[in-house]
């Protein structure tokens, strides 16, 4: 049987599984709110708790995050959470994390060098690089554009 492109488009159409998207929307936004929600817990029991400044709760929040998402990720429930949560688990810090510890715990069998250390940023490589890349580009247009003014 020969299909053209369209003919497959709409048989691949008719029989794919409908994705139930306000469902989907609704767990997304719940898990993501849960997610910030408990960095806010955690700013607040550090500045109530060890009295410190806001600046450094946001950071100890921030790694708090993403070391929960790595021992997470390492036990295998991250996955599980993100199968239910969606994108609600993509919130930045815990997403990042996972992002980062996934490719590493998956090549440790390779050992630490060729394993570990040269699998982790496979896939937050690009980020960090093309990220810190239009930083940089950012950074000097806008040098020269003060320069100008």
């Amino acid at each position: 049987m020969n299909m053209d492109r369209e003919d497959y488009k709409k048989y691949a159409k008719a029989h794919a599984p409908k994705s139930p998207v306000v469902k989907d929307c609704v767990k997304a936004f719940l898990f993501g709110g849960f997610i910030c929600a408990l960095s806010q817990g955690f700013r607040q029991l550090y500045m109530a708790i060890w009295s410190f400044e806001e600046a450094e709760a946001s950071a100890l929040a921030s790694t708090t995050l993403a070391a929960i998402a790595i021992i997470l990720t390492a036990f295998g429930v991250f996955d599980n959470i993100a199968k239910h949560a969606g994108a609600g688990t993509l919130v930045p810090i815990t997403g990042f994390a996972n992002a980062v510890a996934s490719p590493a715990i998956d090549a440790k069998s390779e050992g630490f060098v060729l394993g570990v250390g040269a699998k982790i940023f496979t896939v937050a490589g690009p980020v960090l690089l093309y990220g810190t890349l239009a930083g940089v580009i950012y950074g000097l247009i806008y040098y020269f554009y003060l320069m100008i003014i």
